[in-house]
């Protein structure tokens, strides 16, 4: 938001006010909460609104199964509430294993067709699709039946999450010279290509009967499982509404996932969530190894609201910053205060943001949060009743201290 009083600065206006919970917790009040309204300037989709609604919480002296606990109890209160049926204890599962089983940090357990990994069985493959380092697998149940139009799609939607390309095996019945012990075979362009071995590791490995359909990805370990679970929420995932409310805890999130320009790595939560004790030393050796205390809550496949341990110690911080390229007099100048009250000893502390308008569109069976917000902003973003976003007279823009700057013109493609 640009300042009146101090024309060229803007207020930063965060998603949640992080330090500020924080340093409550420092200040020595043992717990906050705060119904929030929250603006967020970023691309709309059925669980995101540029507007929503958010619980956030902070409590002093707390740990991460205590922040899990009690969000817990008000979740499963609010569903029965909701609905008169109390959902089953909230199970928990690493990221590391929701990204090996499902594909994703939001798995949908609902439903199976959990991703099988091959990576052995195919190590010395000659088939050129199956040279990446690690190979994910999955089932589809009757399967067989996608047009090949519908694999097409489904291979262009893998490639724009980064993979090379998807192998795809229908499952037919088998003649004598039949995979499987005769009864099943492959039909795909690559089934020719395949060892004996290979093609019975397809088949038993997945657990794949007529009429199915195997697709496989070969990359990275995250790219495919990445591709791969995007492809099962695409196939599998009915809508959030329907069927049996699954709650999962995800836990142990990386602390740093990317680099940025300059080749630093980048915080995956935020730079003030406190890694684990153990994990500690490796700050210096391999980052990229180092969890997280972060925790989020998926509900059907949709993130419910996320939280973490705060970092309460000076020198932890100072090392995290330090692994973000941050150096200490860009720390001191852009959260000096933090770490000057760390310095009168901070309580450990840990906390949580709900999002209240997701949990309310699943209980009502709503599958886009715009349904339960009052006066929600269309997929352009535009507000219908007050006609925003509009453009400001100049004489409004000149009090502020702005000049904007028209868009290059979009060139015609030659």
């Amino acid at each position: 938001m640009p300042s009146r009083l101090h024309h060229g600065s803007f207020y930063a206006l965060p998603q949640s006010p992080q330090l500020a919970k924080q340093l409550l917790m420092v200040g020595g009040f043992d717990r906050y909460y705060q119904i929030a309204r929250c603006l967020r300037d970023e691309d709309l989709r059925a669980d995101r609104q540029f507007e929503f609604t958010q619980l956030d919480m902070e409590a002093s002296f707390a740990s991460q199964d205590d922040v899990m606990g009690y969000v817990s109890e008000a979740v499963l209160d609010a569903a029965e509430a909701a609905t008169g049926e109390r959902p089953p204890p909230i199970i928990k599962m690493t990221w590391a294993d929701a990204l090996d089983r499902f594909g994703t940090d939001k798995p949908d357990l609902r439903f199976g067709m959990e991703l099988v990994d091959l990576t052995a069985e195919f190590a010395g493959s000659e088939v050129q699709v199956f040279a990446g380092s690690h190979l994910k697998a999955l089932r589809v149940p009757e399967g067989a039946a996608l047009s090949r139009k519908r694999l097409d799609e489904l291979t262009e939607q893998v490639k724009r999450v980064g993979a090379g390309g998807l192998a795809w095996f229908r499952v037919t019945a088998g003649g004598e010279s039949g995979a499987g012990g005769g009864s099943l075979a492959l039909d795909s362009p690559l089934d020719r290509r395949l060892s004996e071995t290979e093609r019975a590791a397809l088949l038993e490995k997945t657990g794949a009967e007529e009429g199915d359909l195997i697709l496989a990805v070969s990359d990275t370990h995250r790219i495919a499982c990445t591709a791969l679970g995007t492809v099962r929420a695409v196939l599998g995932s009915p809508p959030v509404g329907q069927g049996p409310h699954r709650y999962v805890w995800v836990t142990d999130f990386p602390m740093f996932d990317g680099v940025d320009g300059e080749g630093n790595p980048q915080a995956a939560h935020h730079p003030f969530t406190m890694p684990y004790p153990e994990d500690i030393p490796l700050l210096d050796t391999v980052p990229f190894a180092v969890r997280s205390q972060a925790y989020d809550l998926v509900l059907n496949g949709w993130e419910l609201g996320s939280g973490s341990v705060r970092i309460h110690r000076r020198d932890i911080q100072s090392r995290i910053f330090d692994t973000l390229g941050i150096s200490n007099e860009q720390a001191e100048a852009r959260f000096g205060f933090l770490l000057s009250a760390f310095r009168y000893g901070a309580p450990p502390h840990a906390g949580f943001a709900f999002g209240i308008d997701r949990l309310a569109a699943v209980l009502a069976g709503e599958e886009n949060i715009r349904e339960v917000i009052a006066y929600p902003k269309t997929q352009s973003g535009a507000d219908l009743l007050t006609g925003a976003p509009s453009a400001l007279p100049a004489a409004t823009l000149a009090e502020l201290g702005i000049r904007t700057v028209a868009p290059p013109p979009v060139r015609p493609p030659s």
